[in-house]
């Protein structure tokens, strides 16, 4: 076929806008389905909802998608220039993007699926298409504490930037990656930082080049850290926890609840899809990245279930390209 792109007449809505979403619609383009990419908020929302000092572990090249190149003066790209990358990819493919829509349901009827959105300012829509691919990621939902006063208006499981903590005595709870750059980034910014982890010693998958200046905190006592502390409830103006069997309170004024994120499967459930309650991973063929659900995919993490440590964008980038050839072979178009 070469660079020919022969159109097969048929149509997919990927929802999520992420890398794996995106690269999914480009490689989907490319083998003559016409895709819509419908993201709740805008490309690469999680990305945008990342801290703003956030560095990828990963560099540059393992991050492109499309085979457009990823130019970043620095190894490892941080947060911005991700962002401008994907608006360039997305800029230079001309995807059929749509922002500020919420997808609420996937039903299929006769071969075809019926995908029903809301538009943050239009209301509901809804759209037909012969294949569906569930890109959704897995930022958007929290691990929940479960713990009283988790929702109390000053506790957040989300940590954009310092500056607002500015003399403020914040209580970060968990220990892994996230939780040690937030405390770090506070306590440059002048906040009162203490550190509630349950386990019993630094976290092992903590990037290396980051837990030196951590450890350096903790022992200058410019941050407070305490193991082995399970949280029991959060105050108005305590978190209460319980270490080696006494119960003890931190004053605080945020809470910073840095214990993870999971995948929302409601969506997949509701679609039909079978979802494995023990590990969280959906039932799908690991060549093609079909589901159960016959034309139904799933592309990028929501593939590792409730672990999100095996699944990045450097590998989930290339799951687009497995679907692209399933349906390019499954319509008789060879290349």
């Amino acid at each position: 076929m070469g660079d020919e792109v022969i159109s097969l007449n048929k149509q997919a809505i990927i929802v999520g806008a992420g890398p794996c979403g995106l690269s999914t619609a480009i490689e989907l383009e490319r083998v003559g389905i016409s895709c819509t990419v419908i993201e709740r908020g805008n490309i690469v929302d999680a990305i945008y909802r990342y801290p703003t000092h956030q560095t990828f572990f990963s560099s540059a090249n393992l991050l492109e998608i499309g085979d457009i190149p990823f130019i970043c003066k620095d190894l490892k790209p941080r947060r911005q220039d991700a962002l401008v990358y994907y608006r360039e990819v997305v800029s230079r493919t001309n995807l059929d993007v749509r922002p500020f829509e919420t997808v609420t349901s996937v039903d299929k009827s006769n071969g075809r699926f019926i995908v029903t959105s809301l538009h943050e300012r239009h209301g509901r829509m809804e759209r037909e298409a012969d294949f569906v691919v569930l890109a959704t990621g897995y930022y958007g939902r929290p691990r929940k504490l479960d713990v009283p006063g988790e929702d109390l208006p000053h506790v957040s499981h989300y940590f954009k930037e310092a500056h607002p903590f500015y003399r403020q005595h914040v209580t970060v709870i968990g220990g892994k990656n996230s939780a040690v750059d937030a405390a770090i980034e506070l306590e440059k910014a002048g906040a009162h930082v203490t550190v509630l982890y349950r386990g019993d010693a630094y976290s092992p998958s903590v990037k290396p080049w980051v837990l030196p200046a951590f450890d350096s905190l903790v022992r200058h006592e410019k941050v407070r850290l305490e193991l082995e502390a399970e949280i029991v409830r959060i105050e108005a103006d305590h978190v209460v926890y319980v270490q080696h069997g006494v119960e003890h309170r931190v004053a605080t004024d945020h809470v910073l609840a840095m214990t993870g994120y999971l995948p929302d499967h409601g969506l997949f459930a509701e679609s039909g899809v079978d979802i494995d309650e023990e590990t969280g991973v959906p039932s799908f063929n690991e060549a093609t990245y079909e589901t159960n659900v016959d034309g139904l995919f799933i592309a990028g993490v929501v593939a590792a279930g409730n672990d999100a440590n095996k699944i990045f964008i450097e590998n989930g980038r290339f799951h687009g390209k497995a679907i692209a050839e399933t349906l390019q072979e499954r319509n008789g178009v060879t290349s």
